[in-house]
């Protein structure tokens, strides 16, 4: 097999620094303004070139994908056929699954981004990134921003995004209680008292410390809903607002996924330790805009 039959690249996780949720709308959509930063850990895609298009799931998560025939993978990637005009893609791809299920880091999204970007180009698609976030729409609101892999702010229900090139890179923890946290569940409960989607001035300077203040006064308008749903995430936030030096601590999107900012990578990488016990899922992260350069597979 030559290098270029195949190519394979990351598929971060993406953290909500700050989420914003409005009440839910006519249409059934919930308006929020949030801003995301990716982590360097994440799933892993690859795609190779093969006769017709499949998925195969493997890795630490991948039970919890079992019996998903209609994987966002799968669907981006028929989209992306349909806007090219070749039918399905004929592509055979593998999908490294390292993150936890529903966690709130947008997986299935940045699955779905990371299999468009790396299809398009094995198979030397001529399409511009703005039709690439189009097709990404076909793994949720969020495709878009997941597809690009870099800090930005959302809005509308999620697909209005502005870059964020100032966000500074940031040192944290992504952890995970091994709890289930149902989205729909969580926005049922939000309904009951919500909010306003409204954007934060942003902060005096970019520098790290008054970012993590600035941050510190935003919110995660879904965090209260989602431990009424999963009180169990709260021991999660106990044990994250305890480790030292830990200067924020706040859930990912609809959980169970929390996260804690530290000043360094150093404080962070002991924090992770102390915090990995059995049935958690602790992971030192740099969050910024990771590196999801394809790569090619020999």
């Amino acid at each position: 097999m030559s290098v270029s039959d195949a190519l394979s690249g990351l598929a971060p996780a993406k953290i909500n620094l700050l989420l914003h949720v409005g009440p839910l709308q006519a249409d059934g959509y919930h308006p929020l303004v949030s801003l995301a930063a990716f982590a360097d850990v994440g799933d892993r895609v690859t795609v190779r070139r093969a006769e017709a298009l499949t998925l195969t799931v493997e890795g630490p998560f991948a039970a919890g994908l079992d019996g998903q025939g209609d994987n966002l993978i799968l669907k981006a990637l028929r989209a992306l056929g349909e806007a090219a005009g070749i039918g399905e893609p004929p592509v055979a791809v593998t999908l490294d699954k390292r993150l936890p299920i529903a966690a709130g880091l947008g997986g299935g999204s940045a699955d779905a981004g990371a299999a468009l970007r790396l299809t398009a180009r094995l198979l030397d698609l001529d399409m511009p990134e703005t039709e690439l976030e189009r097709l990404a729409l076909a793994a949720g609101a969020d495709g878009p921003m997941c597809l690009r892999a870099r800090p930005a702010w959302a809005s509308g229900i999620g697909e209005v995004l502005e870059d964020e090139p100032r966000l500074p890179t940031l040192h944290g923890v992504l952890l995970n209680p091994g709890l289930p946290s149902p989205t729909g569940g969580v926005y049922r409960a939000y309904d009951a008292a919500p909010k306003a989607a409204d954007r934060p001035a942003p902060p005096a300077d970019w520098s790290v410390a008054s970012v993590i203040a600035w941050l510190a006064a935003q919110r995660n308008d879904l965090e209260a809903p989602a431990l009424a749903v999963t009180p169990g995430i709260e021991e999660a936030l106990a044990a994250m607002r305890a480790a030292p030096a830990c200067r924020l601590t706040r859930m990912s999107g609809s959980g169970a996924t929390v996260f804690g900012l530290f000043d360094d990578r150093a404080a962070a990488i002991e924090a992770a330790f102390a915090l990995d016990r059995p049935g958690w899922w602790a992971r030192p992260v740099v969050l910024g805009a990771p590196d999801i350069a394809p790569r090619a597979v020999i």
